[in-house]
């Protein structure tokens, strides 16, 4: 078989999302509208197909390119990706040899990769050796959610249908799910845009409550214009009579869903609306002919007494199974820049950090 790489344009857009549907480990993040979500916050979207002869494709990844300072170069990254098969090597000398030369083009440094893979599978032990044998690097960022996408999630099988599914959540959360709907909160699916700023707001005051970090606004208007029309993303509400109380955003790429961001009121919290909307969102991405359903990043299989452990024990009652990824792999094209840019790049993190409680500090004053 006879196989060849190219870079897509947006005439491919269709058969670029197709495939990535329709691969195992295709990730929305790959998709070719959050391309299109991060070219505004400074990254420039690559994409890059292996085809047969035929035309038919055989691995894909969405690059997404960002400048460094001082001159230094450019890094690719590829969010959950590159979506190719593990144990293909013909496709893995295409898709890496066309990468490469990308790189040369563009001056890049590194090519950071974070597929979407468990490290406690025999896929996973295949993934690391091809992507070791590729010269890809493993990556050491630490606990939780220390690198660029979460290593740690709780993922749910959907396949058994919803009174199954119930059945096997902790008995406290069906608890909570059941008296929320009790005491009369109500979710709403798909409220319309005009619900965006409502549901920011929530984000707002929940990153005050428990001291995050959060995107501006038009970083959400971008979820929304771009993934929401192609299917891809879906808003919740949750209302107490007509007063907004919660909401949350979910992703679903093919038969995968994601629990992406969720926000609750400092109002009415024992009403328990994040355990209902919760189920809302298990309940669409059955319906949306979902089979996996990912809540996204916990801080690892931590203990009673870490800070997030809450979170933890949330995720956890609606019966996922814990997940570790391979975790963040970089083949390196640059050594000398690199090395000055895993010096310059935690220096400037820190310094960030620094700032962000300086100004949390003045704010208290």
């Amino acid at each position: 078989m006879t196989l060849s790489a190219r870079v897509l344009n947006i005439e491919d857009k269709a058969k670029f999302n197709r495939f990535m549907e329709t691969h195992p480990k295709g990730h929305v993040l790959q998709s070719w509208e959050w391309g299109e979500v991060k070219a505004v916050t400074g990254w420039k979207p690559i994409r890059v197909m292996v085809e047969d002869e035929k035309g038919s494709p055989v691995a894909a990844v969405s690059l997404l390119k960002r400048r460094l300072p001082a001159g230094m170069g450019a890094i690719f990254y590829s969010p959950r990706g590159p979506v190719i098969d593990a144990e293909n090597l013909a496709a893995w000398d295409v898709l890496t040899q066309k990468v490469k030369e990308l790189a040369h083009t563009n001056k890049v440094v590194f090519w950071k990769s974070d597929p979407d893979v468990d490290i406690d599978t025999e896929l996973g032990t295949t993934w690391q050796k091809t992507l070791q044998a590729y010269g890809f690097k493993a990556v050491d960022k630490g606990e939780g959610f220390e690198g660029v996408q979460p290593r740690y999630v709780f993922r749910l099988d959907i396949h058994n249908d919803l009174e199954t599914l119930l059945a096997a959540c902790h008995q406290k959360t069906r608890y909570n799910i059941r008296l929320a709907a009790k005491k009369g909160v109500k979710i709403v699916r798909n409220p319309g845009r005009e619900a965006l700023p409502i549901f920011y707001k929530i984000l707002v005051e929940t990153a005050t409550r428990d001291r995050f970090l959060i995107r501006p606004y038009s970083y959400f208007e971008g979820f929304y214009d771009n993934l929401k029309p192609a299917g891809q993303a879906e808003l919740f509400m949750a209302y107490l009579d007509d007063e907004p109380i919660s909401g949350t955003l979910a992703f679903k790429m093919g038969n995968k869903a994601w629990y992406i961001y969720g926000a609750s009121s400092n109002k009415h919290r024992n009403y328990m609306p994040n355990y209902l909307i919760q189920w809302s969102m298990i309940e669409w991405a059955k319906e949306n002919n979902c089979t996996m359903y990912d809540f996204r990043g916990v801080p690892g299989d931590v203990g009673k007494d870490h800070p997030l452990y809450g979170l933890v024990k949330f995720k956890r009652g609606f019966g996922g199974k814990y997940t570790c990824f391979i975790g963040e792999y970089d083949l390196v094209y640059r050594p000398f820049m690199n090395k000055i840019y895993s010096i310059a790049e935690p220096a400037y993190q820190k310094l960030v950090r620094v700032l962000i409680r300086y100004k949390k500090k003045l704010k208290g004053k």
